[in-house]
């Protein structure tokens, strides 16, 4: 008897199974395995964002805490001031030292500064006196000073205003001449000295203070060679 069985009749089992496995749609198993991998990576990349955006920034809250920790108070201050002025460091001690000696020495100049202005313009109100002076000197050596006359008494309260002032004349006949104090308008021999010595007073020299303010114009006499 023939078998009526056809061919087609007879499907492996391993061939039911795998269509049995495949998607209803149709799809390619190869293509959906793709898909599952895709969406398990996307589904990665957002749960680490989330992560990531939970988490807080070190470096912003390490910056706010020094922020916080480096501010000082005004009490904070005045506690370090009140403590270096207590028990100074051994450099600013020094320093100390140093602008104290730099503040001494820069007094010593201002008053010695001050002092010579101040002789400097005494001096200048001085010179417009001299001639006034030498007048007085002249009438003296004429005689019109003698007694108490109104003229005598004048010349005597201006010769000690200007006393009082620093001003002091010098100059007298029978000085030793010094080149340095006197000016010889004229040298006159004389046996009467030994050195050079003053013979008469021209003009009348003067000292201000410790300054020379003029010097005084003298005849000098020389020893004579006989």
């Amino acid at each position: 008897m023939a078998d009526s069985t056809r061919p087609d009749d007879h499907v492996p089992e391993e061939e039911s199974a795998a269509a049995a496995r495949a998607p209803e749609s149709g799809a390619p198993a190869a293509e959906t395995d793709a898909e599952a991998e895709l969406a398990a990576a996307v589904g990665a990349t957002e749960a680490s964002e989330v992560k990531q955006g939970d988490e807080p920034d070190t470096d912003d809250a390490a910056s706010a805490e020094g922020i916080e920790e480096d501010e000082l108070t005004v009490q904070d201050i005045l506690d370090a001031a009140d403590l270096e002025a207590s028990d100074p460091s051994s450099e600013h001690l020094a320093d100390l030292k140093r602008v104290t000696a730099e503040y001494a020495n820069y007094r010593k100049r201002t008053e010695a500064n001050r002092e010579i202005e101040r002789e400097r313009v005494t001096g200048e109100v001085a010179k417009v006196l001299l001639p006034v002076l030498d007048d007085l000197y002249r009438a003296e050596k004429h005689g019109d000073l003698e007694g108490d006359s109104a003229f005598a008494t004048i010349a005597a309260k201006l010769r000690a205003s200007t006393e009082r002032i620093g001003l002091k004349p010098y100059g007298s006949v029978g000085d030793v001449f010094d080149p340095t104090v006197h000016e010889a308008i004229f040298q006159q021999p004389s046996a009467d000295v030994e050195v050079e010595t003053v013979g008469d007073v021209v003009e009348t020299g003067y000292y201000l203070g410790s300054s020379l303010l003029r010097v005084a114009k003298v005849v000098v006499q020389v020893p004579s060679d006989g």
